[in-house]
């Protein structure tokens, strides 16, 4: 259930970038934007790869006291030092997952549109689960995450809530009240200057209007 006024932002890495670029340019971000969680989201499966990048992307995170998760590698959240993990599979492995990185880690799920993976995610121990996209996008299925499956979770739900997917400006005007945190990717890191982008996106997260 939200206790905050407005929704903290969630940011979510590119899959793809050149590191030494990207690490300058997160650090920017977060230095002009109170981020609340960053997601380490890449495509690659190669794995002294990926540690590579988390290991610089960890020190730009925890520098400025952000916490970083990583999806789906379980295994290598402790070794790299990391703060936890983002499934992508509903409920299906959050006990476990628990179970395995402890109680201090941050253990989150994308539930798609589904009210009863995410109740379920919940029960098991996760920290926030996601709900998406909250429009059509070429890349989905056609369902979407309608705002009454947030406010309903607003109201009902105690573990936070997250929206990703499908954002914009009027859509997060509309779910500003009903979220605990709002989750960007290509919506700014597509743009000429992601910080900009990000101060208007929290812009539309924080407005009274």
């Amino acid at each position: 259930m939200m206790d905050q006024e407005h929704p903290q932002v969630y940011l979510i890495t590119p899959g793809e970038f050149e590191l030494s670029r990207f690490s300058d340019q997160l650090g920017s971000v977060l230095d002009g934007n109170e981020v609340g969680c960053v997601r380490l989201a890449l495509t690659t499966k190669d794995e002294l790869e990926i540690s590579k990048i988390a290991d610089s992307l960890r020190d730009v995170c925890h520098a400025r006291d952000v916490a970083l998760v990583i999806e789906s590698h379980i295994m290598l959240v402790e070794r790299l030092g990391l703060d936890g993990v983002h499934l992508i599979d509903g409920a299906r492995a959050v006990r476990k997952t628990r179970d395995a990185l402890g109680k201090e880690a941050i253990v989150g799920t994308f539930c798609g549109t589904s009210k009863h993976d995410g109740m379920s995610a919940s029960e098991a121990g996760a920290d926030y689960v996601s709900f998406g996209p909250v429009q059509s996008t070429t890349l989905g299925d056609g369902q979407v995450a309608e705002i009454n499956l947030f406010a309903w979770w607003s109201e009902m739900i105690e573990v936070p809530v997250v929206a990703e997917g499908g954002l914009d400006i009027p859509a997060i005007t509309n779910l500003r009240k009903v979220t605990d945190f709002i989750a960007l990717q290509d919506e700014i890191w597509r743009k000429d200057n992601p910080s900009e982008a990000l101060t208007a996106y929290i812009k539309a997260m924080t407005s009274t209007g």
